[in-house]
């Protein structure tokens, strides 16, 4: 029996399509009208019900569920709020799942816990020393390192995958805008943003790593970066953008200092950087280790994340 929280998001509901329903087990808030059977948790909750019962016939938990990046914080204590969920409550969850003997925690975390950026670095490796630097990334940190602490006094075997943009049929957020606008045929100013790299990780990818990790032997107590294992530059996002929608690529060839500079007179240079800057991942571990390599091509995620919703 695999026991998942986050069903009902974005990698959740990819992960389903590849599992047996009979094998699962939904781990959550609010009971989804399925077959699946289901087990209350409120991750934000310090009156946590007790798993222990509900796991006994569990052997791995894929635990996507999180607190993730909320735009318009409101909180007086950000960093409080995302580890109550991200670290507090991903140690009660592995706590309980050990009591219930469950063989396996697979976690997934954030390519946030490496840092921010990899411009004129070298590629982020899964043996890096972690850089968080927001309290998203921070939470995420030190519930690995907590993770493979318990795992250490327990043997319970903990696998941990960090992971960049995840994007696919459905996806939001800035990507989702990003595809939009190209598919509205607007000019946008990318086209000299050519000579930096961006790791990304379809959805689709990171669910068949996920299932190759809840079975394979050598998974075991490891840290593993995901991504398509195709970087590109901002001006090749936006071409493939254009491509998958059978648009034109109206590109502006705008300076890439002008962007630096705008950055640094609006005091966002940390946005600037998500633009101009370079993100990579080695995911070189991940492939040697497993013997897995992404089975969807960047075109393939592209062309579905450009499908317009459905409106049934």
């Amino acid at each position: 029996m695999i026991a998942i929280t986050g069903y009902n998001g974005f990698v959740g509901k990819q992960l389903l399509k590849l599992l047996p329903v009979e094998k699962c087990l939904l781990v959550g808030r609010v009971e989804p009208q399925t077959n699946y059977r289901f087990c209350q948790l409120d991750l934000s909750s310090n009156k946590y019900l007790d798993l222990i019962s509900s796991l006994n016939e569990v052997d791995t938990i894929v635990h996507i569920a999180a607190r993730v990046h909320v735009m318009n914080e409101k909180s007086s204590d950000p960093i409080a709020e995302f580890r109550a969920v991200n670290t507090q409550g991903t140690l009660n969850l592995a706590r309980q799942a050990v009591k219930s003997g469950v063989r396996r925690f697979i976690f997934i975390s954030s390519i946030k816990v490496n840092g921010e950026s990899t411009t004129n670095k070298s590629p982020f490796t899964e043996s890096d020393n972690p850089a968080p630097e927001d309290p998203y990334g921070i939470s995420k940190a030190e519930a690995e390192q907590q993770l493979l602490e318990l795992a250490k006094q327990t043997g319970m075997e903990v696998v941990i995958i960090r992971s960049p943009l995840v994007y696919g049929e459905a996806v939001k957020a800035n990507f989702a805008s990003l595809m939009r606008f190209v598919g509205k045929g607007l000019p946008l100013p990318f086209r000299l943003i050519k000579n930096n790299k961006r790791s990304l990780v379809s959805v689709y990818n990171l669910v068949d790593l996920i299932k190759v990790c809840i079975k394979h032997p050598k998974a075991a107590n490891q840290v593993f970066l995901a991504s398509d294992d195709h970087d590109l530059s901002t001006a090749e996002i936006v071409a493939l953008m254009a491509q998958v929608q059978n648009k034109k690529n109206f590109a502006l060839p705008v300076p890439v200092w002008c962007f630096k500079l705008a950055g640094k007179m609006l005091n966002k240079a940390d946005v600037i950087d998500r633009l101009t800057g370079s993100l990579q991942l080695d995911i070189t571990h991940t492939k040697n280790t497993l013997n897995w390599k992404p089975p969807y091509s960047v075109g393939h995620g592209f062309k579905l994340a450009a499908k317009k919703p459905s409106t049934k």
